[in-house]
């Protein structure tokens, strides 16, 4: 499919893979989308700006780049660096169009219903989208497509109109009569109140004056504020919606000025905010923000995961503000037809968003349309013409999930291990990204569909990424395909998915079965061999302290939820490897124990101690904790044997005490992933010993669980 994307500050048409219909979400062949003409724009802008300059006006990326640079090193920062500036960005949050099919747990909708979309993150410029359940509503009966594809638009509208709190006979002011000024006009005239509309361009005045607004103050009115006192028998407006979009501060200091006493004033635009005291303490005036669509926007729970608001607790979400928009549209009480300047199709986007730059009148609404498409065709593999064929001896191998630490870590170190691998597919969630790996990386194609790799005979073995909750249903997908698999752990969160893999390999009896590697990269590493050497010949068991600075992370962020199943699960399972790996035995015995923080801040699930038994008498303790500092070393690690101390500073050194050992040591943290790569290619060709064995991998996985239910209790 054709989807538009911003890069290095032009507009591109590219050929991407389709998505596919995630459980609560439907998927949308869009008909008309519409550009932005403020927040798209300066997206375009933006990524033109050559990266020293953003570097002055971002030195939080800059900052992110240099500790990448700390714990990766230079030249996969600089991998990831290019491959972001070379995939461009996917672009648009409105459109409309007809679902072609429903994710799970989808209810309301039907295959074939004409709908309107929401979201950055979903309602791209592309000829199909994948958008959530909570970001899509209905188009009423005789409301063309056209109209319907402003819907994110009116939206923003509406909710700036509800902040402001209108009532009958009200006299509002609204400041800048681009499309969300229009169509505010509007919404405040059906309400029931007088419009004043101020605007420097006499066009946008005029379209104003032809859509119904009651009066209009432009460049020729030198006291606005005087203007707009004689309009309201003195007093000054009710309200006033600002909807300009200017760097200046000017504008909220007018807007203020307007008010009569205990008026309000509402941003729904982008405008300088150097507020002056005395422009609204003497008025005790009121100031509110509109946040976008309204009450949903930025809350993952609602968005992404489908929570409704109840309507006796928020009558007005985003999803119900975008749906009583329609309605206003179908019933003719908001007119836009008239301020659509002009419909392109697809193939000249570019055409069309020069459109905003183009002499001295900027059209209000310029759209984009896409071909009908046949019925059932929606493509999810796009092949890379620049690819290179495989050699006999390289494994073909496929990604699966192009995440930031597949593209900077696990890509990076294929490229360099390209004797033994040839990439054969990059699959990601969304199309745009998956063709950008493909491209920056060599692969022989993209997709957006994991079934296409398994089922595809020239693909030998997958690379698993995504999101943790995940991991297990595919793996044993991919195993039941006859695919190698290389996990990134968690190897699965539970002990039913856990079961699912195990019984897999036990039903397999003497037949040939293909390499299953989790993740667990530390192992690997030059430290831990290095280590695991050295304690080969002990004569007593061992004491291992391991200390994880793991680092905040806040309780909404996906690695606590059901995506992640925990810290716990998902990154302190290597750390149960490594034991068992330095022991070479089996668990016995598991306890553990957690704070209990006083504030909500914390969690008590990723601040515990948890200590393990193994059968030759070594114990292994794991302090696991995000209340430290991140100056301070993320990984520390003492062993003590036979009158011998090895300690592990962060995957960069190796030294010890009574003993005799060759000191190792590094700029930059190496915790084994590439040398994990290259086990997992010897596995594969040589048809020899896994990497780690079945047992040691459902051993560490099933002590997560077990130190889980104890954190639980």
């Amino acid at each position: 499919m054709k989807q538009v994307l911003i890069r290095q500050g032009k507009v591109v048409v590219e050929e991407v893979p389709a998505p596919i219909a995630d459980p609560g979400c439907v998927l949308v062949r869009v008909s008309h989308s519409c550009i932005s003409a403020g927040t798209e724009l300066s997206g375009v802008q933006s990524s033109g700006t050559p990266l020293w300059k953003k570097a002055f006006k971002q030195p939080g990326k800059v900052k992110k780049a240099l500790q990448m640079v700390a714990s990766q090193g230079l030249s996969k920062t600089k991998s990831v660096i290019q491959g972001k500036l070379a995939s461009g960005d996917p672009t648009g949050y409105s459109a409309a169009g007809i679902i072609l099919e429903k994710g799970k747990g989808v209810d309301g909708f039907s295959v074939g219903d004409r709908v309107a979309c929401a979201g950055a993150q979903y309602a791209h410029h592309a000829e199909i989208i994948q958008v959530s359940r909570n970001l899509t509503v209905p188009v009423p009966k005789g409301l063309d497509f056209p109209e319907a594809s402003t819907v994110t638009l009116g939206a923003i509208a509406l909710q700036g109109v509800r902040r402001g709190q209108p009532t009958l006979g009200e006299t509002f002011v609204v400041i800048g009569l681009g499309i969300l000024g229009q169509i505010t006009s509007q919404i405040l005239k059906a309400n029931g109140c007088r419009v004043i509309g101020l605007d420097l361009d006499e066009e946008r005045l005029g379209f104003a004056k032809k859509l119904g607004i009651d009066f209009v103050l432009g460049p020729g009115d030198a006291d606005p504020v005087g203007s707009v006192a004689r309009l309201t028998d003195g007093n000054g407006a009710d309200g006033v919606i600002i909807t300009a979009a200017t760097p200046s501060h000017e504008v909220v200091s007018a807007a203020f000025n307007l008010c009569r006493k205990k008026g309000r004033v509402v941003l729904v635009g982008d405008v300088g905010l150097n507020l002056k005291r005395a422009d609204f303490y003497p008025k005790e005036l009121d100031f509110f923000i509109s946040t976008s669509y309204g009450p949903g926007r930025y809350d993952h729970r609602y968005e992404e995961k489908g929570l409704d608001y109840p309507v006796s607790y928020v009558r007005w979400t985003e999803n119900r503000n975008m749906a009583e928009y329609l309605r206003l549209l179908s019933e003719k009480k908001i007119q836009i037809g008239s301020l659509i300047h002009a419909i392109f199709p697809i193939e000249r986007a570019a055409e069309a968003y020069q459109n905003f730059s183009k002499g001295k009148s900027k059209p209000l609404i310029v759209l984009l349309s896409y071909p009908e498409g046949k019925k059932g065709e929606v493509a999810r593999v796009v092949p890379n013409p620049l690819a290179h064929a495989s050699s006999k001896k390289q494994i073909r191998l496929a990604v699966v999930g192009a995440g930031g630490f597949a593209k900077g870590m696990h890509l990076p170190n294929l490229q360099a291990l390209s004797h033994s691998y040839h990439l054969r597919a990059v699959v990601s969630r969304t199309g745009a990204n998956a063709q950008a790996a493909t491209k920056q990386f060599g692969a022989d194609y993209a997709s957006t569909d994991f079934k296409e790799v398994l089922k595809d005979k020239e693909t030998d073995a997958v690379l698993i990424a995504t999101r943790h909750n995940l991991h297990a249903s595919m793996v044993l997908e991919a195993l039941q395909a006859g695919k190698h698999v290389l996990v990134e752990k968690p190897l699965a969160l539970n002990e039913k998915e856990l079961g699912k893999i195990e019984e897999f390999f036990e039903n397999a009896g003497s037949k040939q079965v293909p390499v299953l590697l989790t993740g667990f990269n530390r192992r690997f590493s030059k430290y831990a061999r290095a280590i695991q050497e050295a304690v080969q010949k002990r004569t007593n068991p061992m004491i291992l302290n391991y200390r994880m600075n793991a680092g905040y992370l806040p309780l909404d962020h996906w690695a606590h939820g059901e995506e992640g199943g925990g810290r716990n699960i998902g990154e302190a399972c290597h750390i149960y490897d490594l034991f068992t790996y330095l022991t070479g035995g089996k668990v016995v015995r598991v306890e553990a124990q957690s704070i209990k923080p006083k504030t909500g801040y914390y969690s008590a699930l990723d601040n515990f101690v948890a200590s393990l038994s193994f059968e030759d008498g070594s114990v292994a303790t794991l302090t696991y904790t995000a209340l430290g500092s991140k100056d301070y070393p993320k990984e520390q690690l003492e062993v003590f044997v036979d009158g011998k101390v090895i300690a592990l500073n962060d995957y960069r050194e190796l030294s010890a005490s009574g003993l005799s050992i060759a000191k190792l040591a590094g700029k930059v943290p190496d915790k084994g992933q590439k040398e994990e790569l290259e086990a997992f290619a010897r596995a594969i060709q040589n048809g020899g010993e896994w990497p780690i064995s079945l047992w040691q991998q459902l051993q560490a996985t099933r002590i997560s669980f077990q130190i889980e239910n104890l954190l639980q209790r």
